[in-house]
């Protein structure tokens, strides 16, 4: 696995800490196997609209939750014990204990979530502030700033 330094990008950036947290994790994760249970799939239902589906087959509602803070959603599945263990020929179907994130853009939003043929659904949509829209600034005649500045 190939090493990245960022000790530049601190040395002359401001501001840009979590973007830096956001790569190392994101080397870190991928050298160490994490992104394989259980598989998911991030699709683009819009504009500004997104879903996340996690295959979650053998979970109940009641054995997932779904949290989001400072920027991360967080989605952990919880097998509650049931006394004995069925003897299996073959135990293809992974009903271990998961914790999945994923990192949200400025301004991303959880809108929902579902559960429908062992597949979790959790959608999302970015609400760009009114004050971060662009402004369309129409030309006139006068500029009143402009002529009491003037006086």
């Amino acid at each position: 696995m190939a090493t990245i330094d960022l000790s530049p990008l601190y040395r002359s950036s401001i501001g840009f800490d979590r973007m830096a947290r956001l790569l190392d994790s994101a080397m870190r994760a991928e050298g160490n196997g994490a992104g394989g249970y259980p598989p998911y799939n991030i699709e683009v239902i819009g504009e500004n609209r997104y879903a996340i589906t996690v295959a979650v087959a053998g979970f109940s509602d009641n054995e997932l939750s779904i949290e989001v803070e400072n920027g991360i959603l967080k989605i952990q599945g919880r097998k509650e014990e049931q006394g004995e263990e069925p003897q299996y020929l073959h135990k293809g179907i992974g009903f271990r204990s998961f914790e999945r994130k994923f990192n949200l853009a400025d301004h991303v939003e959880v809108k929902g979530a579902k559960m429908e043929n062992g597949l979790l659904t959790i959608g999302l949509e970015k609400i760009i502030p009114e004050a971060m829209k662009p402004k369309k600034i129409e030309i006139g005649t006068s500029l009143n700033l402009l002529e009491d500045s003037a006086k």
